[in-house]
């Protein structure tokens, strides 16, 4: 029961007390108008997350739909071998093994940007340093004693922290790159943004085409209200 209550309140907690208090959070250029970067996201999701977590609502149809791609090129440049068009983005990963190797099954992301929040993720992603202490040889300046190993570490590079004192107590103010990885600093930055780009499209797809209809939609209240007050006053026309 302590444990419930416990997990209870850190998910009424405020996004923000997950980071450090001397870590701010990123802003990430949120764009889903951009379907390069959409499709790039994707890609990347499916060749760093995947092999752990699922965004089990969008099937790869729904990819090529949404970002205008022919179904082929779909298969060829995001989903994994062998692979359909009408496939969900699963994980191979059982939940044995998940449990064996984690400790418990890593969660679906199909909602985490609408959880959590696009800057959030941004500043996760890019927030991984090592950590001998830690399990897994590896910390997060955003959620500290993370369970998960860095997907990105090969793209990124090796960050250590770098501690300073505020209010008697050290804390982390900023990451600063110890080892180089296969991308430049601002290659990495396009590409965490690119994956958040994607699962923010993932929590909502219809998003675009919920804000589109928007303008009709108060186009047709509006004028629905006019015929009403017209309707209204020559109903009462008599009485006044």
């Amino acid at each position: 029961m302590k444990k419930l209550l416990q997990s209870c309140l850190l998910l009424l907690m405020p996004l923000g007390v997950f980071a450090s208090a001397g870590m701010e959070l990123d802003s990430a250029g949120i764009d889903l108008t951009d379907k390069t970067s959409l499709e790039n996201g994707a890609h990347l999701y499916v060749q760093y997350c995947l092999g752990c977590h699922s965004t089990k609502y969008i099937r790869y149809l729904n990819l090529a739909d949404d970002f205008d791609i022919d179904e082929q090129e779909i298969l060829n440049k995001v989903a994994p071998e062998g692979a359909g068009i009408y496939d969900k983005m699963l994980t191979a990963m059982n939940e044995h093994d998940a449990k064996k190797w984690f400790g418990t099954q890593p969660p679906d992301l199909s909602l985490i940007a609408r959880s959590r929040g696009a800057d959030w993720l941004y500043s996760y992603l890019k927030g991984f340093y090592a950590d001998p202490k830690k399990p897994l040889g590896v910390n997060n300046a955003i959620f500290p004693d993370v369970g998960m190993p860095n997907p990105l570490w090969k793209l990124q590079g090796t960050q250590r922290p770098v501690y300073e004192t505020v209010d008697g107590q050290e804390v982390i103010t900023e990451l600063e790159l110890e080892e180089n990885g296969t991308m430049s600093a601002d290659e990495f930055d396009k590409s965490v943004n690119d994956i958040v780009n994607f699962l923010v499209y993932a929590g909502e797809p219809a998003q675009l085409k919920r804000e589109s209809m928007g303008k009709y939609v108060l186009f047709f209240i509006f004028m629905f209200g006019v015929i009403a007050y017209l309707l209204k006053k020559e109903y009462w026309k008599d009485i006044h």
